[in-house]
């Protein structure tokens, strides 16, 4: 056999190269399809075979190690990816004289997620639900419409500033993953519930650290996750609704409402602040008041 372990190493640390300075990739998937390989190349050492000499036969065996380890058909599938960008990168620079052994690899069938969506009139009936006469009572309702007017996640509701809720031009300032900032329309119900619930809360005893926090807790501070956590299945089983719901529910479900309304997909995906949609190259043309009243204009509790 023979000593390739100078090869590997090279191999891999070219690779993560490419994936960070060529491919673009975020941290998180660069360290996951090198873990990945990583335990390819584990594979490949102890047979003796370097990566560009590999052929179906040790991609078959890898694979198959993966379903013995009882790894998830989504796993299996990553791993299927991040081979096929290091043969990929290896076929690019002219590495694989054989050809590339992937070629007649293919991924396992997997089931797509489908998130829970309550409709509108199982929304409807969660907001109405909350008792208004209890001292939380319009916190809990103002948390519920501005989940739902806005798409937000719940780190970015319980985050949301007072100094970024500007309610006469109906936007709010939204910083979310990697503290990116947009800017999201609210519609006129959630504007009317944070006005309640500013009477409500600014009478109340307010921490000094959570001066600028929206939504705060009984003492004053910083409301938790957990609290939206229970605060929206509380409200679930008092409206009666059966379905496993959390606060990310409100996200998918205003998402699918605006789109199933006919709003603009990529607009609805700006608003959500996914990533891999926001790039400077795509949205720069997109007029800020357009997308807001294509928002409004198709939202169903606005």
């Amino acid at each position: 056999m023979r000593n390739h372990a100078d090869t590997y190493e090279t191999t891999l640390l070219d690779f993560r190269a490419y994936l960070k300075l060529e491919r673009s990739l975020s941290a998180n998937t660069v360290a996951g399809y090198c873990a990945d390989v990583q335990q390819y190349f584990a594979l490949l050492r102890s047979r003796g075979i370097a990566p560009a000499d590999a052929s179906i036969d040790e991609l078959s065996a890898f694979l198959e190690e993966r379903v013995a380890g009882g790894v998830s058909k989504r796993s299996q599938a990553r791993a299927i990816s991040s081979v096929k960008a290091l043969y990929r990168f290896l076929d690019a620079e002219g590495a694989l004289p054989t050809g590339n052994p992937c070629d007649k690899l293919s991924a396992p069938k997997i089931n797509p997620y489908l998130p829970t969506v309550l409709s509108v009139d199982e929304v409807m009936a969660i907001l109405e639900s909350v008792d208004l006469s209890k001292p939380e009572g319009h916190r809990n309702r103002c948390i519920l419409e501005v989940l739902y007017s806005c798409g937000l996640r719940v780190s970015e509701l319980i985050g949301l500033k007072i100094s970024d809720i500007f309610l006469d031009e109906q936007f709010i300032r939204v910083f979310g993953k990697g503290s990116k900032q947009r800017l999201v329309p609210i519609g006129e119900p959630a504007i009317q519930a944070i006005r309640l619930y500013r009477q409500v809360r600014d009478a109340g005893p307010v921490q000094k650290a959570a001066e600028d926090i929206l939504f705060l807790n009984h003492r004053g501070g910083k409301l938790s996750r957990v609290a939206v956590f229970n605060i929206v299945k509380e409200q679930a089983a008092a409206a009666g609704i059966r379905k496993e719901i959390s606060p990310h529910t409100f996200r998918h479900s205003f998402a699918t409402h605006l789109v199933e309304n006919g709003a603009d997909l990529r607009v609805v995906q700006q608003m959500l602040g996914h990533e891999s949609i926001l790039t400077t190259e795509i949205y720069p043309h997109i007029d800020s008041r357009k997308w807001q009243d294509t928002i409004l204009k198709y939202h169903p509790n606005r």
